[in-house]
């Protein structure tokens, strides 16, 4: 009789900040307490996310988890939870893309807090659960708490938790995003985080969150992530069983191989490879011409903070959004390389007010403001042109500057002379800006419809002025008299 296939319990990409103690430990006894031992890859996962600095804070303040279909990722939630509201006192808000699936994970929580028999301890400590359809909470006496909502472009606001959950986050939009992540924006704890668990994102799924939290993991490797993914990096060879204990931690514990062997005969080869071995399509998600190597490798927390700024607005083809870079130029003889920064990107349903009022007040110190974009850019112009800004000290790029700015810029990027903070924004702008012809030259569009590459046109314009502007706001002028 052949051996039972056993799943890999080690991930196959982890990034673990740091931390000086965790309550994974006994996070995951409490659950073996109440007869759900935790899977040892349960038990990783649970001592990254809940690891602790010295101060007690968490030492993630983004946590997520990639992994195919049925191994138990909800499991890892639910112990999660359970000591966080039961033993740790937080609020959690727990979403999910659907109701069915937000409910079903209700009904698993109520059932500790409400078996007497089987779970004591937890029954006495509610102080009342709330069953109403799309209302649904669990409060608890100690002030703990969580509730359940299904993600939309509205919910959660008006919550205030220390914990948020996002299920199924293969396909959390940025919409949605915008809607629940001020809820831990005043955490009673002062100590907030954010949990992500899903599978691969699919390419009929608008869904942008996920993928871009899994891509700075990988990439820009942020101090407070922690990602935590098994799947395999390409399609290759669907009948392989090796790939299947890859992929799949729980295979031979609650994952069956039978189950498997129904699949792959049935799915379509991307198909399988997705949703049972954890494949992330790059070719969807990472459609670039910016090097991601090179691009983690100009991040820095420390940037020159000498010299003077050039700014650039880079207003969107269709007029939705204008975006505001700044690029510092260091001084002569400074060794420091010039720094690119995102101020702010908005939707021109707020006008271009905010703009004029921003540069007005700087452009005397300033080298230079380049203005982009057909819609907003000629209204912007005249604006800062009636509070007084010289004529001089604006820049409307032609089509063939636009793309020596993107070629210079690039150029800077490959070879390391410019750094960034590492701002979600550029990065995701970075992570899916491709050319798009100008000319002889290019300027940039998006690889990723749902993603806004606008940032990085600006980043580059701002860049390419501080380069090669004569102007010098330090310089003192001579007066020439004439005889």
């Amino acid at each position: 009789m052949a051996a039972r296939l056993k799943g890999r319990q080690q991930p196959s990409y982890q990034l673990t900040p740091r931390h000086a103690d965790s309550y994974g430990p006994d996070a995951a006894a409490l659950a073996e307490g109440y007869g759900m031992p935790p899977d040892p890859w349960q038990r990783l996962i649970l001592d990254g996310w809940m690891g602790t600095l010295k101060d007690g804070r968490w030492a993630a303040g983004d946590c997520g988890v990639s992994v195919p279909r049925q191994n138990g990722k909800n499991g890892v939630i639910e112990f999660l939870e359970l000591y966080d509201t039961a033993i740790l006192g937080l609020k959690i808000l727990h979403t999910a893309h659907e109701v069915k699936t937000c409910r079903k994970h209700f009904l698993r929580m109520k059932n500790y807090f409400e078996n007497k028999r089987q779970y004591p301890e937890l029954a006495e400590a509610v102080d009342y659960i709330r069953n109403t359809n799309g209302q649904e909470a669990i409060v608890l006496t100690n002030g703990g708490s969580i509730e359940f909502i299904a993600r939309s472009k509205s919910s959660g606001r008006g919550f205030t938790v220390d914990i948020l959950v996002c299920d199924e986050a293969q396909e959390l939009t940025d919409e949605q995003m915008e809607a629940i992540q001020p809820a831990t924006s005043s955490a009673p704890s002062g100590n907030p985080q954010t949990i992500y668990a899903g599978t691969p994102t699919p390419p009929s799924s608008p869904g942008t969150v996920f993928e871009r939290i899994r891509r700075n993991a990988r990439t820009t490797k942020p101090k407070r992530t922690c990602w935590y993914e098994w799947g395999v990096e390409e399609i290759g060879d669907i009948h392989d069983r090796t790939r299947w204990a890859q992929a799949n931690p729980s295979l031979g514990i609650r994952l069956v191989e039978t189950v498997i062997e129904s699949e792959v005969a049935k799915f379509t080869p991307e198909g399988f490879a997705r949703e049972r071995l954890g494949w992330w399509d790059e070719s969807q998600s990472n459609g670039t011409e910016i090097n991601p190597d090179d691009w983690a490798a100009c991040k820095t927390d420390q940037p020159c903070q000498e010299g003077r700024n050039s700014f650039a607005v880079k207003f969107s083809p269709d007029g939705a959004t204008a975006s505001l870079v700044a690029c510092v130029r260091p001084p002569k003889g400074s060794d420091l390389k010039p720094h690119i920064e995102l101020i702010d990107v908005r939707s021109m349903r707020n006008g271009v007010m905010w703009l004029a009022d921003f540069l007005e007040q700087r452009w005397r110190k300033n080298i230079g403001i380049v203005i982009d974009g057909r819609v907003g850019a000629p209204t912007l112009v005249q604006m800062l042109k009636d509070q007084g800004v010289s004529s001089r000290v604006i820049v409307t790029p032609t089509s063939r500057q636009v793309a020596d700015a993107v070629s210079m810029f690039e150029q800077a990027i490959n070879d390391h002379r410019l750094t960034h903070f590492d701002q979600p924004g550029l990065n995701d702008a970075a992570a899916h800006a491709k050319h798009r012809k100008i000319g002889d030259g290019y300027g940039y569009e998006p690889g990723d419809q749902n993603t806004d590459v606008m940032p990085l046109e600006a980043a580059a314009l701002a860049y390419w002025n501080q380069k090669t502007s004569r102007r010098d706001p330090d310089r003192k002028q001579r007066m020439v008299r004439l005889a």
